[in-house]
């Protein structure tokens, strides 16, 4: 199916919409929960940097695999059901993690969180946008984002607050979601929409259809990255503890959450379009600003308006996806995303962490805001040129 016209108005399906967010909430409170844990587990247990990062990679392994793997999935098993099966599938490898200290089994379970987990972002995405008019996009996208952000940034609670010792973290973060993959079955059940399949071919036809939705996507990868990896490197070099530049992630990350669902509401009653290239060039400034910060107060308050316009670039991007593609192509479009993300971030941590290495811990910023300003020419040169056309 090709991209579309605007769907007929129709009443929103909140059951599925429920199922979404929850769904997306429960795999970033994985997420989020997992990449500092497991880091400092490794740590602790003299496992090297190298086997570390190696074990990181199989995270990212996983990502990709499922994501083109996902129109013979969910040609295979309906998506509403493969959701809830990813969810159980989250739940089994943090349970691996609280039983197992075999660092082997530790690389299995982190490729299928991965895997898993890239399944739940990927349908997940494209059913949202099945079940929620136009005139709601922006708003539903807004809490979903929300969702997301606010997710990522509990999970790092759980370390100080149970410790990192026993799996208990891990133990916990699994049942609370398969309580989630319960909840999603039996809401589920009120659903009126369910999740297409993906088409034979999707991702290519998706990616040349939408090559600027897919470079926003890679844009918000390699900013949002580059923020989370230079921020705690940032208030360390800035003279304050660890602890507190660790806690600075989550500070950082609340904002970005209450702020999705003004963008959301927003992107329904201005041009979408020019709501994605103010949240680049917004992102540009904050990256470009950084270093002449010199307050706690000011720092604080540059990366938050960094994480929340970075962010918002990809609700924008979810919100004109649902706007302007219909059937197989939206779960297609959501594997692209995915794809994107993984390319963006994996270009952005790598980048700025090489100017820090090579310049200063200021270049780094500037790097990525200079990188930003080019994306946000691009942006404003192809949407808004396009949303003339269809004004």
């Amino acid at each position: 199916m090709q991209a579309s016209a605007l769907a007929e108005d129709f009443a929103p399906d909140w059951a599925a919409i429920a199922v979404v967010i929850l769904g997306v909430t429960a795999f970033a409170v994985g997420q989020g929960l997992t990449y500092p844990l497991i880091s400092l587990l490794l740590e602790s247990r003299g496992v090297s940097s190298t086997m570390a990062g190696l074990n990181a990679s199989v995270f990212a392994f996983g990502l990709a695999s499922s994501t083109l793997l996902i129109g013979r999935l969910t040609q295979t098993i309906r998506g509403d059901r493969l959701i809830v099966a990813a969810l159980c599938g989250v739940s089994m490898a943090l349970a691996t993690f609280s039983l197992f200290d075999s660092l082997a089994v530790w690389f299995v379970a982190r490729f299928l969180l991965g895997f898993c987990t890239s399944i739940i972002y990927t349908v997940s995405e494209a059913w949202l946008n099945t079940a929620c008019p136009d005139r709601l996009r922006g708003r539903v996208s807004g809490a979903y984002s929300a969702g997301m952000c606010a997710g990522f940034a509990a999970g790092p609670l759980a370390i100080p607050l149970i410790g990192i010792e026993d799996g208990f973290a891990f133990a916990l973060t699994a049942a609370y979601v398969a309580l989630v993959a319960f909840a999603s079955v039996m809401l589920g059940r009120y659903a009126r929409t369910k999740p297409e399949a993906s088409e034979a071919g999707g991702i290519v036809t998706f990616v040349k259809l939408a090559p600027v939705l897919t470079l926003m996507v890679l844009a918000f990868g390699f900013s949002d990255i580059a923020a989370i990896s230079m921020i705690p490197l940032y208030f360390v070099e800035r003279g304050y503890s660890q602890n507190f530049a660790a806690y600075v992630v989550t500070m950082v990350a609340l904002p970005t959450a209450l702020a999705q669902p003004f963008v959301g509401w927003l992107l329904d009653r201005v041009s979408r379009p020019v709501i994605a290239v103010v949240g680049s060039l917004l992102t540009a400034g904050a990256f470009l600003v950084l270093p002449f910060m010199t307050s706690q107060v000011a720092l604080l308050v540059t990366i938050s308006v960094l994480g929340a316009a970075s962010f918002s670039l990809y609700t924008a991007a979810l919100t004109l996806l649902g706007e302007r593609f219909r059937g197989g192509l939206l779960v297609s479009g959501s594997a692209v995303f995915a794809l994107s993300y993984a390319i963006g971030s994996a270009a952005g941590s790598g980048a700025t962490g090489a100017m820090m290495d090579l310049m200063s811990v200021d270049a780094g910023p500037v790097f990525t805001g200079l990188f930003m300003i080019g994306f946000t020419a691009i942006f404003a040169h192809n949407l808004l040129r396009g949303d003339k056309r269809r004004g």
